[in-house]
Parts: structure tokens; sequence; C-alpha cells
């Protein structure tokens, strides 16, 4: 290898580990959502679906979860992800909220 050759290498080498560092710290997921924040409250949101007060929330269905509602648009399989409802927040998969929507 020569010098020239040497120097464009090294370009790419750190250029290269600049790209996967960014990513890495773009893939780091964004806070969850707390259960006490009042927004939540208001919504009945649980992070935990069989957690949720059937009384307070009679139309509650086990079967309802973040992860098949319309507003979350997390990936399939993932234990959270983005809800529409609480921007720069991530709910859990297994979460449940009063203004679920079943996904078409």
């Amino acid at each position: 290898m020569n010098g020239s050759n040497r120097r464009i290498f090294l370009m790419q080498f750190a250029a290269g580990g600049s790209v996967l560092m960014a990513g890495a710290a773009h893939a780091q997921a964004a806070p969850l959502v707390d259960e006490k924040n009042a927004q939540a409250m208001a919504l009945g949101y649980a992070a935990d679906s069989t957690k949720v007060d059937g009384k307070k929330y009679p139309k509650h269905a086990a079967t309802q979860l973040c992860s098949n509602c319309t507003l979350y648009t997390g990936k399939a399989g993932e234990a959270t992800g983005p809800c529409g409802i609480f921007p720069g927040k991530h709910v859990t998969a297994k979460g449940w909220c009063s203004a679920y929507v079943k996904k078409a």
C-alpha cells in the first residue's frame, strides 16, 4: 500500500466508524411513558394490559394491546415502541390506554 492509498483507506475507515456510531446513538430507545404522568393517568395507560382496572375501563379487553393499536408505530416483536399519543416517548408493546383503536 502506498501513502496515498493508506490515507484514503484511513479516511474511509474513520468515516465508516462515524456512521456506525451515529446509527447506534439513533437506535437508543426513547424514554418510556411514566404511568404516573398526568396524560398517561388521564388515558388510563398501563404498561401491562393485564393490570388495567376493569371497573374503571369496562371496554378494555385482554386482546387489546399497544402492539395491535393503530396509534402504535413500533416494530413487530419489539418490547417497546413509539405511540402517536405520547410523542417522543415509547410505550410497552403489552401496554394499553383508553385511546386504543384496533389496527385494520
